[in-house]
C-alpha cells in the first residue's frame, strides 16, 4: 500500500511587498495551504495575500530567523515549503516538488529536509557567477525535523535529518527593484551584522576595514568570475564590498560607543 500523499504549507514572510507578493502566491496555489506573516505591512501586503485565498497573520518583526520559525509553527501542516515574498517557484521545480509528494515524502525513512536550487533576477539579469549561482538553499523540510537558525540577516535551515538536493528547477529571487533599493538593503543588513557581531563580543581591525572588503570585491569578481555578468556583476562585486565595510564600520563605532559608556 502505497504512502499517503502529504500535505504541504505554503509559508511566506512578508512587508510592504504589494508588488512581488502576488507572483509568490501565485507560484505556491499547488500547495494545500498558503500562509503569510506580515510584519507590519502599509501597502496593502496584507489585503493582497487574502485575495490570493491566503491565511495572513500579523505579526511584530523579531527577526528573519525568529520569524521563519514562527510561520512554521503557526502552520496547519508539518511539511513546509519556505519562501521570502521576492521569491518564485518555478513550473520545474513544482513539479520536482510534485513528484515527492506522489512518492510520499517520509522525513522518518527519508530526507527530513531539502535543498532548491535559487537564481537571482538582479536588475533584470539573470546572475551565474559572482558567488550566487548555483546557491542551495534548504526551503522544503518537515518541521518535527528542522529549525531555522543561523545568525540574523543571515538564516539557515537546521535539520536532524538527512538533507537531499531537488536537482531539477529553480526558486527564482528577484531581489532589489533597484540600486536605490539595493543601497536600503546594504544599511540594514550591515547594520543587523554589526550588532550581531558586536553582542558576540567581536571587535572590527584595519584588517577587518581595509583588507576585508577588498577580498569580497576580488572574490566575487575576479575568483568567482562575476566579470562574465557584465554590468550586473560588477555591480554586485562592487557594493558586496561596500557592504562589508559598512558592516565592520558600524561594529567600529559601536564598540567605541560602549568604551564611552563604560568610561562614565
Amino acid at each position: 500500500m502505497s504512502a499517503a500523499r502529504p500535505r504541504l504549507s505554503g509559508c511566506v514572510i512578508a512587508k510592504d511587498e504589494a508588488d512581488r507578493i502576488g507572483a509568490c502566491l501565485d507560484s505556491l496555489k499547488f500547495c494545500d495551504e498558503i500562509l503569510v506573516l506580515d510584519s507590519g505591512s502599509t501597502d496593502g501586503t496584507q489585503d493582497l495575500a487574502r485575495a490570493k485565498g491566503a491565511r495572513v497573520i500579523e505579526t511584530d518583526w523579531p527577526g528573519w530567523v525568529k520569524q521563519k520559525n514562527r510561520a512554521a509553527d503557526a502552520a496547519q501542516f508539518d511539511w513546509i515549503l519556505s519562501l521570502d515574498a521576492d521569491e518564485r517557484v518555478d513550473d520545474a521545480l513544482r513539479a520536482s516538488i510534485e513528484g515527492l509528494r506522489d512518492g510520499g515524502l517520509d522525513a522518518e525513512a527519508g530526507p527530513a529536509a531539502y535543498e532548491v536550487c535559487r537564481r537571482v533576477n538582479y536588475l533584470g539579469k539573470w546572475i551565474r557567477h559572482g558567488g550566487w549561482y548555483p546557491e542551495w538553499r534548504a526551503r522544503l523540510f518537515h518541521r518535527t525535523h528542522a529549525r531555522w537558525g543561523g545568525v540574523d540577516p543571515h538564516d539557515r535551515l537546521e535539520s536532524k535529518g538527512a538533507v537531499e538536493r531537488i536537482r531539477d528547477g529553480h526558486l527564482e529571487h528577484y531581489t532589489y527593484r533597484s540600486i536605490q533599493d539595493h543601497f536600503r538593503q546594504m544599511l540594514r543588513f550591515s547594520e543587523v551584522g554589526a550588532r550581531e557581531l558586536h553582542a558576540r563580543g567581536r571587535k572590527a581591525s584595519v584588517v577587518d576595514l581595509v583588507f576585508r572588503p577588498a577580498w569580497r570585491f576580488v572574490y566575487m569578481y575576479f575568483v568567482r568570475c562575476g566579470f562574465l555578468d557584465g554590468r550586473a556583476g560588477y555591480l554586485l562585486a562592487r557594493l558586496g564590498a561596500t557592504t562589508t565595510f559598512l558592516k565592520y564600520a558600524q561594529l567600529s563605532e559601536l564598540t567605541r560607543e560602549a568604551a564611552s559608556v563604560d568610561r562614565q
